[in-house]
């Protein structure tokens, strides 16, 4: 009677695994159920490895979403170098914008700026072309650090926003459901207390809709380039 080969107890060695297969299968699993439910075993059990083997990679979830956004990073297509300051910082600002708004997972990360301080040099590279464009247009150091933080809030605030707009039970039932108010934004408004708000009420989220991100970002690049002076000098006495 022939001999078939066992089907467990594998020896020798243990399957090799990629840092590119970790990525693709770890991107799968929080497209479809989210940061949260990704577990280090469940993600070795979809690869088809032990905890263990996937641990030589990886030391935790932390670990993991660091090499999940230097990944990504890497395919952030970098804009052309300006020799205008102001399209610099604007171009550099617009990329950043559009690389959270793909995958606004990230957004969610970069929120701490120790994420920050860790990010690899593609990424790092956008926040030098802001800084660099602030410092051409006559920032000082500190000035283009702040123009910088400003623009990152708005933009991260932008996209985690609409992202948490469009997303979740509660936007699906909104969208399913037609508004028995006609689209009001807010029911029962005092139009003698709140009466912008009330002519407003019934556009207000057609209008909240809309794509005003370029536009803003150029207002207020604009605004924090303005405020650029030089380091204030000290009074000579006569």
């Amino acid at each position: 009677m022939p001999r078939t080969n066992p089907t467990h107890g594998r020896v020798g060695r243990p399957p090799v695994t990629s840092r590119t297969q970790i990525i693709t299968v770890a991107r799968r699993l929080i497209d479809e159920s989210g940061w949260d439910k990704l577990t280090i075993r469940g993600l070795a059990a979809e690869i088809g490895i032990g905890a263990t083997t996937l641990y030589h990679h990886v030391r935790d979830k932390e670990d993991l979403l660091l090499l999940l956004i230097h990944e990504y990073a890497q395919q952030i297509p970098h804009p052309e170098p300006s020799d205008e300051p102001r399209d610099r910082v604007v171009a550099a600002a617009t990329a950043i914008h559009d690389a959270l708004t793909e995958w606004p997972l990230s957004a969610e990360v970069l929120t701490g700026d120790r994420f920050i301080s860790r990010l690899s040099t593609p990424a790092l590279r956008l926040i030098e072309d802001i800084l660099s464009g602030a410092v051409d247009h006559g920032c000082t150091p500190e000035q283009a650090v702040q123009v910088f933080r400003s623009i990152w809030y708005f933009t991260v605030g932008e996209v985690l926003i609409r992202d948490h707009s469009a997303d979740g039970p509660e936007a699906e039932e909104e969208r399913a459901v037609p508004s028995a108010d006609g689209g009001a934004f807010v029911n029962d408004l005092d139009a003698d207390q709140l009466p912008h708000l009330t002519a407003l009420n019934d556009r207000w989220t057609a209008l909240a809709a809309r794509d005003t991100f370029p536009s803003t970002l150029g207002v207020l690049v604009d605004g924090l380039l303005a405020q650029a002076a030089p380091p204030s000098q000290p009074s000579r006495t006569p």
